[in-house]
């Protein structure tokens, strides 16, 4: 069986984000669409608020999310287990960074050259870590001030703020952006020691989810049916 705890290669990033690009028909999309996750930097900000939040995400729930409106069909069940496992281990690995190594985390931002000088592009990454938040947002806004606070500059580069980090000088906006590194650290050890405080179960009624079936995914993320793995 498939190691999901060993961290992505630079190869499968690659193959993730060429995935999660080329699941959608452009011609099907409409502006009321959701087009879930398209690229590594979101979905790397996604799986981190994720797995920082005040609650436990099962996969049957953040999946959802993941693929928006457009659910992947696959050819064979050996395609969506690769996929699945692509996904699972770069969850385990941002965990695993922010567990046991967390001054080594380090968002996947993307680069944009221009004139020859490399620009570091944040609003991917936010967006997705919003995205994670608002699975359970209100328990996220349980954290009061000192959360709404650590949040700031991650929400500066989203929609929701109307990208207002960018309303600044060069050197101002990439003070900005060097905070978010640093407080994506600091919400995750906030919740980390409180999550216990939250049950699930508000989690589910809050977002009309079923319980965890004993034929869905495991919340542990290993991969395994619930009834294979944790239910046992």
């Amino acid at each position: 069986m498939e190691d999901l705890n060993h961290p992505l290669n630079e190869e499968e990033i690659e193959q993730l984000d060429q995935f999660l690009l080329n699941r959608i028909d452009d011609h099907l999309i409409t502006e009321e669409m959701d087009e879930g996750i398209f690229d590594i930097s979101t979905l790397d900000g996604f799986l981190t608020a994720v797995v920082s939040g005040p609650v436990t995400i099962p996969p049957s729930v953040w999946l959802d999310s993941v693929w928006g409106d457009f659910e992947p069909e696959w050819d064979n069940e050996e395609d969506f287990s690769e996929v699945l496992a692509l996904l699972i281990r770069h969850m385990n690995g941002i965990v695993q960074t922010l567990m046991e190594y967390p001054e080594d985390f380090e968002p996947l931002y993307l680069e944009r050259i221009l004139d020859d000088r490399s620009y570091v592009i944040v609003d991917e990454w936010c967006e997705g870590y919003l995205r994670g938040t608002q699975l359970s947002s209100e328990q996220w806004q349980s954290g009061g001030e000192e959360i709404a606070t650590l949040l700031n500059p991650i929400l500066s580069f989203t929609a929701v703020t109307d990208w207002k980090g960018h309303d600044h000088t060069d050197d101002e906006v990439e003070t900005i952006q060097k905070t978010i590194a640093p407080n994506a650290r600091e919400i995750h050890a906030y919740w980390l020691t409180r999550r216990d405080d939250v049950p699930q179960e508000e989690l589910i009624t809050n977002h009309d989810q079923p319980p965890v079936g004993r034929n869905d995914l495991c919340p542990c993320g290993s991969g395994k049916i619930y009834k294979k793995c944790c239910l046992h």
